[in-house]
């Protein structure tokens, strides 16, 4: 309630003489709120709550620089208070691209995130964001032996499981850091992506950094929140693929290896989606996640079983299950 009033307070100083009731926009896996409030004009603006103690408007403000100049269309900041965490912003509306993606609509809503996404990619260049290195993928891959398995799984691996669980880091890190770096949002996605002119309006990009080439879309494309046939999904890749090439994106020559780079940084994504969900749920009170874990353990399942490196990765998801054994695990 205090950190309402004191939004309150902000926008009386920021607007004198007008009524604005704020109503919730939405809220996020992190400490952030956002909140949106209509102007006596009839135009609305969106207001983010992020207690500095907890977070931190600075990235944001960076990278929507950073994104803007790459020619995406990023919320417009209006006002900004950092001692108390508020920024002001562009209300890109009310339509995510998970409200209205169905087998009409998400070829050229898809194409059109992808264009957007080589904007980015295309603007790319080392030391204006974070490094993606070692340390911070192998970081995000450990929530899943943090959280998921100790609170979702009731599992405390034994010597050998965690000799399986290492091994597929390893392979994992060393396929992913060895692709051509670019500008990653790291969450690029059907509930960050707002249906909007121009198409689409991107938002909660403050994680960004410079990583690898295949994240992004293999965000956009394996979602938490839904779920393609492989057939689509591999069309769009193709596009992808076909598109990076002819603007000059270092992508490989061959679209086989680059789907193989897809699917690799996919399971250090899922791994680390797995674990923060299982997180939310256990720490946050946030059991929501819960419902949409299955998929992301699917889409998991599938990459290891997909791959030979991966065979250790498919034997502990098996144990963890209580599936019998496959015979064929060689590694």
């Amino acid at each position: 309630m205090q950190r309402k009033q004191q939004i309150e307070s902000w926008l009386a100083d920021l607007f004198p003489g007008q009524s604005l009731n704020l109503v919730p926009a939405s809220e996020d896996a992190s400490q952030r709120r956002y909140f949106r409030t209509t102007l006596d004009d009839g135009s609305t603006r969106i207001i983010m709550d992020a207690p500095p103690a907890k977070e931190d408007c600075r990235p944001f403000i960076q990278i929507r620089e950073v994104f803007a100049n790459a020619g995406v269309h990023v919320p417009m900041i209006y006002a900004q208070d950092l001692a108390q965490g508020f920024l002001l912003l562009e209300d890109f509306g009310t339509t995510m691209y998970q409200d209205v993606l169905n087998a009409d609509t998400m070829r050229n809503l898809y194409l059109d995130a992808i264009d957007a996404m080589i904007n980015i990619q295309l603007a790319s260049r080392p030391g204006v964001l974070p490094d993606y290195d070692e340390a911070f993928l192998a970081r995000e891959i450990d929530i899943f032996q943090e959280w998921y398995l100790p609170h979702e799984a009731k599992l405390t691996l034994s010597t050998e499981q965690q000799g399986w669980f290492d091994n597929t880091k390893q392979v994992v890190l060393k396929s992913v850091l060895a692709q051509p770096k670019v500008f990653v949002h790291r969450d690029f996605h059907s509930r960050n992506l707002m249906v909007c002119k121009p198409n689409p309006g991107i938002i909660d990009f403050q994680g960004a950094l410079y990583g690898p080439l295949a994240y992004d879309l293999m965000s956009l494309l394996k979602d938490a929140y839904l779920e393609w046939e492989e057939e689509q999904v591999l069309d769009l890749v193709i596009r992808y693929w076909e598109r990076a090439r002819k603007v000059g994106l270092p992508v490989p020559p061959d679209v086989t290896e680059f789907y193989k780079d897809f699917e690799m940084v996919g399971v250090q994504r899922q791994l680390k989606v797995v674990g923060i969900f299982a997180r939310l749920a256990h720490r946050d009170g946030k059991t929501g996640y819960l419902i949409d874990l299955p998929r992301v353990w699917d889409y998991l399942r599938k990459n290891a079983t997909r791959y030979i490196q991966l065979k250790p990765l498919l034997k502990l998801m098996d144990e963890i299950e209580g599936r019998q054994p496959q015979v064929g695990y060689t590694f």
